[in-house]
């Protein structure tokens, strides 16, 4: 059996605000990442690599505890074998991989995470399909955290291929002499007119914080959303979710764009469409 964790006892952590909101009855939110690979996937490496990175991660090895009216992060011995699944596929007799990956992902929304124990588990599916040679499913409650920690924690868990003991680096963008001036000019009117900018940028937050307070209670009220093309039909979140895998061309987020009447940010929306997509499919 393969085993580690963090020890256990001790009065353990309390539940953030955000947690407590995540594990709400109405709101209980789970994360799921699809990673591909390019060769098989060796199950007793990615094991080690948990106990190196991922594990000394303390909502990895912490499971909730209640203690009276407070739910409490209790750390705890986190046994691999029961997180690390890996299911036995003949890769023979399945005809349409994409599909049965599809599948598989869907079906595991339909059981909930274990709560007597940390609450995440990594499928490892080594069937080829159309884009990869192995496929890795990350499932989690929410509560361990939110899209920005989760991915700086999966970069932070990466190597180099090129030298497996360096972490990745990210590019950089490169300055030039044109760059630093157009910075010191910006510098000087920033310096010149930053208390007036400031001070307007104050009262435009001041408007629409009230405008959109204004509109979400005419809403509660009696207005309705807006319909868009991506927008489910009553009763739609009563429905079994399907998740498809699609890489989207730039012609299709233009056309994205068009039909919704809307700016693509793609720091953010480009999560929120992945989201909406698995939503109403």
């Amino acid at each position: 059996m393969s085993s580690t964790g963090g020890g256990g006892g001790g009065g353990g952590k309390p539940m953030s605000p955000a947690s407590k909101l995540f594990h709400s009855p109405n709101f209980n939110c789970h994360v799921i990442a699809v990673l591909g690979c390019k060769t098989s996937i060796n199950p007793e490496v990615i094991k080690e690599g948990f106990r190196q990175s991922i594990l000394k991660h303390s909502r990895f090895s912490s499971k909730l505890v209640k203690k009276g009216r407070k739910t409490r992060w209790i750390s705890t011995t986190v046994d691999l074998d029961s997180h690390v699944i890996v299911p036995e596929i003949n890769s023979s007799e399945i005809e349409f991989p994409d599909r049965f990956v599809e599948d598989y992902i869907s079906n595991c929304t339909k059981t909930p995470l274990d709560i007597a124990k940390p609450r995440w588990e990594l499928h490892l599916i080594n069937i080829k399909t159309s884009d990869a040679d192995s496929i890795a499913v990350l499932r989690m409650h929410h509560s361990l955290g939110d899209g920005a920690s989760l991915l700086s924690l999966l970069i932070a868990s990466t190597r180099k291929s090129s030298d497996p003991n360096a972490l990745p680096t990210m590019p950089a963008l490169k300055k030039n002499d044109e760059n630093q001036k157009r910075g010191a000019s910006r510098s000087f009117l920033m310096l010149l007119f930053g208390p007036l900018m400031a001070l307007w940028w104050g009262l435009m937050l001041m408007w629409h914080t009230f405008v959109d307070l204004v509109m979400f209670a005419l809403t509660f009220l009696f207005l309705k959303d807006t319909w868009t093309p991506l927008k489910g039909a009553p009763g739609v979140e009563l429905n079994t979710k399907r998740y498809v895998h699609r890489i989207v061309s730039m012609d299709d987020i233009k056309l994205l764009k068009k039909a919704m009447n809307a700016v693509i940010d793609f720091s953010t929306h480009a999560y929120v469409f992945t989201i909406s997509t698995h939503e109403f499919i």
